[in-house]
């Protein structure tokens, strides 16, 4: 399944009926709509500065893992509604030695697509050989820099070295496995931003299939201070273009917020919220999905027919127009494009 064309199809949709339509007929015809999004342990190995691991008070709020007995009740409750399982969202997942069942039970209940986000640190092409005959069909990496001494910086305990001769893996990983997906999450502030002009120079050798450039974001306590987007909007020009040009001859998809969209964040409407309420899934050793889903005994049609969740998205599909101009302060997003 190619997801990121398949994303790419879905964004061109303008019209917010038709996409609510399209979930209703999902829905209703038990078909796949959950991306779940997993942490299977609550905890990581570097304490990169932007990040809330960064943090000594967050830190101590997050820790657990999920049991074995928990996972496998949580796989027969959702996962067969799931159209991609995301392993590894806000911690470092790797960390659980585990994973090879998290994924055997992803293809046990038929997921089509299944990814796993990591800053690498406890990977290399022997631990990446044995997911992928679990049945991984993506890894994402996550780099905030592409030079040694920014990417030290930024991501505290850190190993540059390691970090490269994961990226020179990927050679042999993709000549024996070419459809396997290899992906890099750039997150972007002012201290790293010029340094994207490289991308071509350290990593033009590397199978990258997938790079998402970040703007930095607010998203809790971090030790990292500076998120200000100006010198990243005043570069757009003469860093991004250029390196969106570069993947797009490399046949590489680039996914970056447009210009405009750095100094205008998107405020989440009702319908968009929508969306998310119907098809986004967590689930960490704090919480499975909904805050009274019981995974040990309900399914997630016994908890959908209990909140009557069709007659839910029919009454906002014919409300969607007059409550479109009504906005959320929920998150804040931006809009990636898909090039």
């Amino acid at each position: 399944m190619n997801l990121y064309r398949l994303l790419k199809i879905f964004g061109k949709i303008r019209s917010r009926r038709v996409k609510l339509l399209a979930v209703f007929l999902m829905h209703i015809m038990h078909k796949r709509i959950l991306g779940i999004y997993i942490d299977p342990v609550l905890g990581c190995n570097y304490r990169c500065r932007m990040c809330y691991f960064s943090d000594e008070n967050k830190r101590k709020e997050l820790h657990g893992t999920i049991k074995d007995e928990d996972l496998s009740l949580i796989a027969g409750a959702l996962f067969h509604r799931a159209l991609k399982l995301q392993i590894g969202c806000g911690a470092e997942p790797t960390l659980n030695d585990n994973l090879p069942r998290l994924i055997n039970l992803g293809r046990k209940y038929g997921i089509p697509y299944i990814s796993l986000t990591t800053n690498g640190r406890l990977v290399n092409r022997e631990y990446l050989e044995h997911m992928i005959e679990s049945g991984l069909d993506e890894i994402t990496v996550s780099a905030h820099g592409i030079t040694k001494e920014t990417y030290e910086n930024l991501m505290t305990k850190g190993d540059y070295g390691h970090f490269m001769r994961l990226m020179n893996d990927f050679i042999a990983i993709k000549e024996k496995h070419p459809s396997f997906t290899v992906r890099l999450n750039y997150t972007m502030n002012e201290d790293n931003i010029e340094e994207l002009g490289l991308f071509g120079n350290i990593l033009g050798n590397i199978p990258i299939d997938v790079l998402q450039l970040r703007p930095i974001q607010k998203i809790g306590e971090s030790e990292y201070r500076n998120f200000n987007l100006e010198k990243i909007e005043r570069m757009y020009d003469s860093i991004i273009v250029p390196l969106v040009s570069y993947c797009s001859k490399r046949g590489i998809v680039c996914m970056v917020p447009e210009k405009n969209n750095f100094t205008i964040l998107e405020r989440q409407d009702n319908a968009n919220g929508i969306f998310e309420q119907l098809t986004y899934c967590y689930i960490s050793p704090k919480i499975c999905w909904r805050e009274d889903f019981d995974y040990k005994n309900e399914s997630y049609e016994s908890y959908c027919k209990r909140h009557n969740v069709g007659k839910y998205i029919m009454k906002e599909f014919f409300s969607i127009n007059t409550k479109g101009n009504k906005y959320k302060d929920k998150t804040i997003k931006m809009n990636y494009k898909i090039k």
